[in-house]
């Protein structure tokens, strides 16, 4: 963990050095104003380097670039983290860019070409409270060979979506920053969705669904039998110079007012890949069961399948029994079989670049859009019960403390002794056993809690970060309509299937470490100094303190957590330490994992559904001499490139998920405008509160004009919205009284009018906004709005 930033030497005490000059390989930037090497620059330099080097901007290459040596390279080090706490800097992967700024790799969408034909492109994911997108230039090679000379160099066109090298551009007259293609990762301008508006004399136009689309015109002829609102796929069919592109329906999807055209929206605004390319299909269906070739016949050991009653396809299987090695009295020995999947999914074959170009399922309301085809993920990669499956697992050893002693990998063939739901292994253990879970419970059930206890103290002493965040779910009726939404329980069978999986991921971690074998890690960096600053402030507010610097831990915000328990500021305090936390990410470079408090942590348990997990797989059966299907040293070199895509698919999936449960619930309330809703303020910014509905989880917005006719000051330390003649206002977490004043389906958006008066905001916040007023900085006359008087 990093320590509290010292002060550094000034420039008078630093020993004289040579002069020289830092300039880019790449040629792709100006060249850094003369330095004096050896000696740490002044931050406006290291600013400047960072901002045109991006590609070399960790605080090694930073080390290299500068000359620094010893005492110097801490005091670089102090000034990154001082650039860091101050927000001019932030982590991205392993190097450190402008808050803003583009990574050095990123995955962009070719979106449209300049005035002299070049193409230009976008991050695929860009956060909305940064602003627009900033705009790359496209390089294509104009050498048929790619990179080095070897191999052809990938060409891309518009609508493609592209794995790329980010350079800041030399021409400042242009887009900010240019690119180099490493991959093409998808062709996408053969189909797009939208919506089909009828217009006078025949034919239609389609309205674009993505924010970035353009509309585009259907000739009559063109339009499939496409009606007014139905949501339709078509391609485009001619591009001209003037004009809107003329475009032909391939298919309708049906009435956009239907929740069933909801996911198909998000998959298509994402451009995530929902067809199967027949080489991908053929590979699945000419697939054969697995042999015993290099395997373990475990099929005797009663090993079963916990998971969801609605589960399609199991990929995990557990079993636990007590350790009879007199050397750990009372210590149990857990087993982990996971389905085998790297047997079917080879490197390179169709079905694994397809796999790659996924990343990952994605779970919707009404479908899954899975990594794999269903018959591999539904079939034979599924632990069936009573059938003969491959399976990679793992026999762990704890003490009765709950360390763990020792584990070993295996390559074996199973056979599954049982499918139970979550809720049927729980009946069991509370009593209430079926005819099923009845003659298990003794020699299957018993053992599998009592190891779950063993390794929960473990647990309890290693204080992960414990959030308590219910997950809702949207349970939807025949027709495709929403039905009800609830928060399922958290029952015990839960958290055993999670601890076990999450040791096995460990496990397998610290096996490939041992090894040597290079692998993706699952990594989670801890909270900013920028971010832990905004909690602590608000913290303060509420009388709770948190520790200062580096010496944050995961169990520092359990203590918070726990103070909060009980209180009416439970959910707000959950909320905003949930917000301060970073976004975990795959890397071949291990930091740890901040949230799980560990140091060692691989995804290793869902290969049918995570592509990283199914290289793990591949590491292991390479570095284990378990037999085909290991990976391969081209796999190996470019696993950096790898978990930069598969962490922006992950994302990819979360945005198109969160987006399809605001349409559902956005359609569910459609015929409710006018009602009145008790929500609670979830969020609050200078224009104005989101408010969350806690019977449906979505979100909606209250624009700060609707407030009242007081001027609002926005408070961030507090998360508060204050009205400066009266002192009433509304802070996080507060439960109010609303009116849903508008419903838009199509966007995923609630809009909704205050009905509640302000509450007195306490004595910290007043004392704020006493010292706002007395500034008459441009930037407090930006912190609110005057809305009309009179409007509520």
């Amino acid at each position: 963990m990093s320590r509290e930033p010292r002060g550094r030497i000034s420039s008078s005490e630093r020993r004289p050095g040579k002069v020289g000059r830092v300039t880019k390989d790449s040629g792709d930037a100006e060249p850094m104003m003369a330095i004096v090497h050896g000696v740490l620059p002044p931050r406006e330099v290291i600013l400047r380097f960072i901002a045109d080097h991006p590609q070399q901007a960790s605080k090694r290459e930073l080390a290299k670039a500068f000359g620094l040596k010893g005492e110097s390279r801490v005091e670089l080090k102090n000034l990154l983290r001082e650039l860091e706490q101050d927000g001019m800097v932030q982590k991205s992967r392993k190097s450190l860019i402008r808050p803003g700024a583009l990574p050095p790799i990123a995955v962009l969408d070719i979106t449209t070409r300049d005035k002299d034909g070049e193409l230009i492109g976008r991050p695929t994911e860009w956060p909305e409270d940064s602003g627009v997108a900033p705009a790359v230039m496209i390089k294509q090679s104009s050498s048929p060979a790619g990179r080095n000379g070897k191999g052809k160099a990938p060409v891309a066109g518009m609508g493609d979506r592209i794995l790329a090298k980010i350079f800041p551009a030399v021409d400042r007259g242009g887009p900010a920053y240019t690119a180099r293609i490493i991959k093409v990762i998808d062709k996408r301008m053969a189909a797009t969705m939208g919506v089909f508006r009828e217009t006078p004399g025949g034919g239609g136009r389609l309205m674009p669904i993505e924010r970035r689309g353009e509309e585009m015109v259907i000739d009559p002829d063109y339009t499939g039998g496409a009606k007014d609102g139905d949501l339709v796929e078509v391609e485009v069919a001619r591009l001209g110079r003037f004009g809107l592109p003329r475009a032909k329906v391939l298919s309708v999807v049906g009435s956009v007012a239907s929740e069933k055209a909801i996911s198909m929206i998000a998959i298509h605004a994402h451009g995530i890949p929902h067809v199967f390319p027949p080489a991908a299909i053929a590979e699945a269906d000419a697939a054969k069961p697995a042999t015993m070739s290099h395997r373990e016949d475990w099929r005797s050991l009663p090993l079963i399948t916990i998971d969801p009653a609605d589960a399609k396809d199991h990929d995990d299987a557990v079993y636990a029994e007590m350790d009879p090695s007199p050397d750990n009295p009372g210590g149990v020995i857990v087993t982990v079989a996971i389905a085998d999947v790297s047997w079917y999914v080879r490197p390179g074959s169709a079905l694994d670049r397809e796999a790659l170009k996924r990343g990952n399922s994605v779970y919707f309301p009404d479908r899954v859009v899975p990594m794999l085809p269903e018959r591999i993920s539904n079939d034979l990669c599924s632990l069936k019960e009573g059938v003969d499956r491959p399976a990679l697992a793992v026999r762990m050893i704890f003490s009765r403390e709950g360390r763990k002693a020792g584990h070993t990998f295996h390559r074996i063939m199973m056979k599954s002794a049982a499918k139970l739901s979550y809720q049927q292994a729980q009946a069991a253990i509370d009593g209430k056993p079926d005819d099923k879970t009845g003659p298990m419970l003794e020699p299957i059930l018993r053992p599998l809690w009592h190891a779950y206890e063993i390794m929960r103290r473990g647990r309890d002493r290693r204080q992960p970060l414990e959030l308590d965040m219910p997950e809702r779910k949207i349970l939807l009726k025949p027709d495709g309509t929403v039905d009800r939404v609830f928060v399922p329980p958290r029952l015990d069978a839960h958290k055993l299937i999670e601890e076990m999986m999450i040791q096995a991921n460990v496990a397998a971690a610290e096996t490939l470490e041992k090894k040597r074998q290079v692998l993706i890690y699952r990594i989670h960096d801890g909270p900013t100094l920028a971010k832990q600053e905004v909690l602590r402030e608000f913290l303060a507010t509420l009388g709770i303190s948190l520790v200062k610097g580096g010496s944050v831990r995961a169990n520092s915000f359990n203590g918070i957590l726990s103070k909060a328990e009980g209180t009416a500021h439970q959910t707000m305090v959950n909320e905003m330490v949930l917000r301060s936390q970073s976004q975990a990410i795959y890397s071949p470079d291990n930091i740890g994992h901040f949230g799980l408090n560990l140091m060692k942590y691989a995804h290793f348990t869902s290969p049918i559904r995570r592509y990283a997990d199914l290289i793990v797989h591949r590491a292991l059966v390479g570095s284990l001499g378990f037999g085909e299907g290991g990976i391969t040293p081209d796999e190996e070199a470019a696993l950096d490139d790898i978990a930069a895509e598969i962490s922006t698919f992950e994302r990819r999936a979360m945005a198109a998920e969160r987006e399809t449960v605001d349409r559902l619930i956005a359609h569910h309330l459609a015929g409710r405008v006018g009602e009145e809703f008790e929500v609670r303020v979830g969020g609050v910014t200078k224009s104005g509160l989101f408010v969350t509905l806690p019977d449906y989880g979505a979100d909606g917005f209250i624009p700060i004009s609707t407030l009242g006719s007081d001027y609002f000051i926005y408070d961030e330390a507090h998360q508060a919205l204050t009205g400066e003649k009266t002192g009433l206002g509304f802070r996080l977490g507060d439960s109010v009284t609303v009116r849903l004043a508008e419903a838009i389906p199509l966007a995923g958006a609630l809009r909704f009018e205050m009905l509640s008066d302000g509450r007195a905001m306490p004595t910290a916040v007043r004392s704020f906004h006493k010292a706002t007023r007395r500034d008459k900085s441009p930037a407090r006359k930006k912190a609110g709005t005057r809305p009309p008087r009179g409007r509520r």
